[in-house]
């Protein structure tokens, strides 16, 4: 299959990843530190790993949805570029204990963070980022974002919780 080429300058979509990443660890470095470094870590790395699973599995045949950067084969800077996942999955993480999340606002918290995913991706369609393909949708993205804050969420239960350990 030959690669489709989408840009071949430096230019928005670099620049929008490069200032996602700068912001997200920006605002990461000015919170107070609540969790310990192997927390914090392993809530980057799952965020990371998340994206990473979950964008391949539909970025790649056989259903092949989209491309992410410059050509439709990856380059290096495609794989840089979901380093930016890692301080919005710890943000994710730290805003949920920050704030005590628990019971029927877990659904609440899942929703809005699917809604600022939705628009970090809108916003790199607009960029260059990502390139739809065979009718591909922003809002198909929905029950993906759910299941991987559902799954982050429920990896930060099982392993660092203070309550998986207490029985109901």
């Amino acid at each position: 299959m030959e690669s489709v080429v989408y840009d071949q300058h430096f230019n928005a979509n670099e620049l929008y990843v490069i200032a996602l990443m700068t912001v997200g660890f920006t605002v990461y470095r000015l919170l107070p530190r609540t969790m310990s470094p192997l927390q914090t870590i392993s809530y980057m790395l799952i965020s990371v790993t998340l994206g990473l699973i979950f964008d391949h599995t539909i970025a790649i045949p056989p259903f092949d949805l989209y491309d992410v950067g410059d050509n439709s084969s990856y380059e290096f800077f495609d794989f840089i570029s979901y380093l930016m996942y890692a301080p919005y999955g710890y943000l994710y993480i730290y805003g949920f204990e920050r704030f005590r999340i628990s019971g029927i606002i877990t659904i609440g918290y899942i929703l809005v963070w699917a809604a600022i995913a939705l628009l970090f991706e809108w916003l790199g369609v607009k960029c260059g980022v990502f390139h739809y393909k065979h009718g591909y949708y922003i809002l198909y993205s929905i029950p993906i974002y759910l299941v991987v804050l559902s799954a982050q969420l429920s990896a930060y239960r099982a392993v660092f919780s203070n309550h998986r350990w207490q029985k109901n």
